[in-house]
């Protein structure tokens, strides 16, 4: 089995978000999904997700972050009006704070129910939210290299986009409970570092062919290949409670991917930790978010990682002057002033002792600001 890696010659985007189904009184999930999709009925920008309270919103593919930001916005728009006719709102956060994913309903397609009957617990736990970015790439040897040397930056991305502090009515002590539950996975977390396309394509011939896997898709990394769409997709990010953060953020990433696909290009050797170096960072990322100190070398030199997030944005400020993103990609900035919405989150509870203020604070958030196109 070959598997064909269609390659963009430009670097193209497409955002994916994971939404919560939220009822507008009590602010606990609801299995609304079936009602959402009846309503939207032939567009394949709205998808169902594994659990009945999540819907999936995908952009189609953009040239650059404005094209994202008004292909999202106009959708985002959209299906906030089709919740409002059915009573529903919307949210953007990696986890909810006290909905119980043992009452949620699981979306009645073979697939959802085949991940259930192998996986088990792990997967019936999966009530989480992610923003996931593709970036078009030339090649399959390209993606294979690139997405190695994106591990060594994994730790930004998930500290900028913490927002899952509470799980199950409980206050977890993390800024992301999102990616510690999703780990549990047999096929997602850390990716493997791979040498090259021609082993990416053995190692999933051989899941496929013991059956762990149906598709490649199946394989849910935190930064993965897209053969098909030929993009890389980081998938490591909590979802998001604004536009203005989701656009920052998609921008970084934008400006990350084509920085080292340039350097691919010039032959230079790309910047990339040692997996336990990898693993601890994560770690961190997601306990402290941008308060973590990070391993920067493998003598276990410590750095502030809001420290390594503002240099990682001066090395990036030309490529995204060129890329057209320079604005949006400096949002990030306001991201670490104010701190990551795991940060809002807390100090809402730690006032009200409310998670349903918790909620409708996030609600409000990505209502709000929908309708800002700077």
């Amino acid at each position: 089995m070959k598997i064909q890696f269609n390659g963009s010659p430009n670097p193209t985007m497409g955002v994916e978000l994971e939404l919560q189904i939220v009822d507008p009184e009590t602010k606990n999930l609801v299995s609304g999904a079936q009602q959402i999709l009846a309503r939207t009925d032939g567009d394949d920008h709205v998808k169902p997700e594994l659990i009945q309270s999540t819907i999936e919103l995908n952009t189609d593919v953009c040239s650059n972050i404005a094209a994202v930001r008004t292909d999202l916005t106009e959708r985002l728009d959209a299906l906030l009006s089709v919740c409002d006719e059915l009573g529903y709102e919307l949210a953007c956060v990696g986890t909810h704070p006290f909905s119980r994913w043992s009452e949620q309903d699981i979306t009645p397609k073979d697939r959802y129910r085949q991940l259930i009957d192998r996986c088990q617990w792990p997967a019936r736990r999966l009530l989480i939210f992610g923003l996931h970015v593709h970036v078009g790439v030339p090649s399959g040897e390209e993606a294979i290299a690139v997405s190695n040397s994106l591990t060594t930056y994994l730790p930004h991305l998930l500290a900028l986009s913490a927002s899952s502090p509470f799980f199950d009515s409980d206050d977890t002590g993390l800024a992301s409970t999102r990616v510690k539950i999703f780990e549990t996975l047999p096929t997602a977390g850390l990716p493997y570092q791979l040498r090259n396309w021609a082993e990416f394509q053995r190692f999933m011939i051989t899941l496929a062919n013991a059956k762990a896997i149906e598709t490649v898709r199946e394989v849910w990394w935190d930064i993965r290949p897209h053969p098909g769409f030929g993009t890389i997709e980081v998938r490591v990010c909590d979802g998001l409670p604004s536009m203005d953060e989701i656009i920052s953020v998609a921008a970084l990433i934008q400006a990350l991917v084509v920085w080292l696909c340039e350097q691919y290009s010039e032959g230079s050797y790309l910047p990339l930790h040692s997996q336990w170096i990898i693993r601890e960072n994560k770690w961190r990322a997601s306990r402290w978010s941008i308060d973590a100190e990070v391993i920067i070398d493998e003598d276990g030199n410590l750095r502030p990682l809001a420290e390594a997030i503002q240099d990682l944005l001066e090395k990036l400020s030309p490529i995204a002057k060129r890329l057209g993103s320079h604005r949006e990609m400096m949002g990030i900035k306001d991201i670490i002033e104010s701190g990551p919405s795991y940060k809002r989150q807390r100090n809402i509870y730690a006032e009200t002792s409310e998670y349903k203020s918790v909620m409708e604070a996030v609600v409000k958030e990505l209502r709000e600001n929908i309708k800002v196109v700077k």
